[in-house]
């Protein structure tokens, strides 16, 4: 949220523990259970929605390109985890995400975060303010990458 109250989005970033593993390799529970976010919050799904089904004992991974924005779906049957990120540009109400969650694939903990998004630019511009960036690094990546990286984007 910006300094007006503006924000460019909401995004939720669901983690579902305590599911039942076998559930969460059901790629059309799965999917049926997308498809009632998307209709419960009127979402509008652009294209079909992408499905990848990983070879026993593994689960399943969704994604939905909305005209608001995605929605991504990863499940862990191994860990009877399954998690969610949703994000919309425009405003939706909330989603019973704890319920729903418990009731499709027997959730014992589901944890919702809601990150309000960006903001909109200052329409004045402050003439010598600086911002700091931060560099965010994969942690496979060596010391001397890192070294690399922060001397690239103006770091010591």
């Amino acid at each position: 949220m910006d300094q007006n109250g503006l924000t460019t989005g909401m995004e939720w970033i669901i983690d579902a523990r305590g599911c039942l593993g076998e559930s969460l390799r059901r790629l059309l529970l799965v999917q049926g259970f997308c498809d009632t976010v998307v209709r419960e919050l009127t979402l509008q799904v652009v294209g079909s929605p992408q499905w990848h089904q990983f070879p026993a004992p593994g689960g399943v991974t969704g994604l939905y390109l909305l005209t608001e924005s995605h929605l991504a779906c990863h499940t862990f049957p191994e860990l009877g985890l399954m998690t969610l990120n949703l994000y919309c540009c425009r405003p939706r109400h909330e989603f019973s995400w704890q319920q729903s969650l418990k009731e499709a694939f027997g959730a014992s903990d589901v944890r919702v975060t809601r990150v309000a998004r960006g903001g909109l630019p200052d329409p004045k511009p402050r003439i010598g303010t600086s911002v700091k960036v931060g560099i965010i690094a994969d942690p496979c990546a060596t010391h001397s990458d890192i070294a690399a990286l922060s001397k690239t984007a103006g770091g010591h």
